[in-house]
């Protein structure tokens, strides 16, 4: 019998990648998809993304979707006990992994797994790598058919123009040198509406570009 193992979903490229991943290894078996969201706006932090996208996400991949609250704002004490919470009740439902789309910041990783640490739940980083894999990793992504769209720019990082973008080629072209092409040092985020992890489509539609605590943002309409 395979591990049982849950999904942490942000909504975006990477965590949708890592489920296609997972799924074809073969080697546990996905039960669910954990998202934690800011409950004063019903939007995952960081990405902007409103939970009734999550829930077609969840949809489209055949997977119950648990929904973990934070308060805004979210000390990491807070965050910590509501996680808590989670892997308590992963444990008492034999979950034995806690899968994450990390792909290769040493520091997040080392944080992921000291929260497991005590709980007998293993970590898994099915994409793990390092900063040089991630452009091959991107045009595969494109190129199995996963679109998604930058819902979320850091403009220390990355020109606020480029939020509600496509993730494709022509964005990959014109990101400049320093920016991780899966943006994974923070310079964007993103909603995945296709892919080989999905059995339709998730519609959305661009909608306005605010700016808000430091980052720009763009809001997907469903």
């Amino acid at each position: 019998m395979k591990p049982k193992a849950l999904l942490s979903w942000s909504s975006g490229k990477d965590c949708a990648w890592a489920l296609h991943v997972l799924r074809q290894r073969g080697d546990v078996e996905v039960v669910g998809l954990v998202t934690t969201f800011n409950e004063a706006v019903g939007r995952v932090a960081m990405h902007g993304v409103r939970m009734e996208l999550v829930h077609a996400q969840a949809a489209a991949a055949k997977l119950p979707l648990r929904e973990v609250p934070l308060p805004w704002p979210c000390s990491n004490e807070a965050y910590e006990q509501q996680m808590r919470g989670v892997f308590d009740r992963a444990r008492a439902e034999d979950i034995q992994v806690f899968a994450f789309g990390d792909l290769h910041l040493a520091d997040i990783r080392s944080y992921r797994e000291r929260q497991l640490a005590s709980t007998g739940i293993k970590a898994a980083f099915p994409l793990w790598g390092t900063l040089s894999d991630t452009p091959v990793l991107a045009r595969t992504m494109i190129a199995s058919g996963l679109r998604a769209t930058l819902t979320c720019v850091d403009p220390k990082q990355l020109d606020p123009a480029f939020v509600g973008r496509s993730f494709d080629e022509a964005l990959l072209a014109d990101l400049p040198s320093p920016v991780d092409p899966c943006g994974e040092r923070g310079e964007f985020h993103t909603f995945c509406h296709a892919g080989p992890m999905f059995d339709s489509p998730i519609d959305g539609v661009v909608g306005e570009r605010v700016e808000r605590d430091g980052y720009w943002f763009v809001d997907l309409v469903p």
